[in-house]
């Protein structure tokens, strides 16, 4: 595929936010306009065809490309952040991290029952948060048509949580 080269412009960075993990650092390719439409003009052409209706996305990196995405789309944006964050009645899904619990909300008017949402994140490793956002969606009577990332780290299994759902990463990493 024809392009930028959205792996090339990935960085490591070796022991963040802590010793031993290699943390995925997309900001190089954030600041070169041709690949980042090259990945919102991808996920877009996958989205397409699923009938896509709203794009809900976790804070913070996944609002990056989230709102873009919707935005290319054509479709509303509904931002999924941390606790006490948002102004109005929220619902709330917890997921696991390494070391304990964290959950976000989204406002409880935000999708109409039987809404079409696409779930996007940058990154999908464990699939914690990506299932999060889903169990979101479907509290709010609304239907999962696919989740799309940027990134993969296929090694840890993230995938698997997602099981029932269309899942694409533009970019997958086999191996640490």
């Amino acid at each position: 595929m024809s392009g930028p080269d959205l792996r090339g412009l990935i960085r490591d960075i070796p022991d963040f936010p802590k010793p031993g993990i290699v943390f995925k650092d997309i900001t190089p390719l954030l600041l070169d306009p041709a690949a980042t439409d090259a990945a919102v003009r991808r996920l877009a052409d996958w989205a397409r065809p699923r009938g896509v209706d709203f794009v809900v996305a976790a804070e913070a990196r996944g609002f990056i490309l989230g709102a873009a995405l919707a935005r290319e789309l054509g479709v509303g944006f509904v931002p999924a952040r941390k606790p006490g964050k948002l102004p109005s009645d929220t619902v709330s899904a917890e997921y696991i991290l390494e070391y304990g619990i964290d959950a976000l909300e989204v406002h409880a008017d935000a999708l109409a029952d039987g809404a079409r949402v696409l779930v996007h994140d940058d990154l999908l490793a464990t699939g914690g948060t990506a299932r999060a956002l889903a169990e979101l969606v479907e509290k709010l009577g609304g239907h999962v048509v696919g989740c799309a990332f940027l990134v993969e780290l296929a090694f840890l299994g993230g995938r698997e949580r997602l099981t029932g759902f269309d899942v694409e990463a533009l970019v997958v990493y086999e191996a640490e």
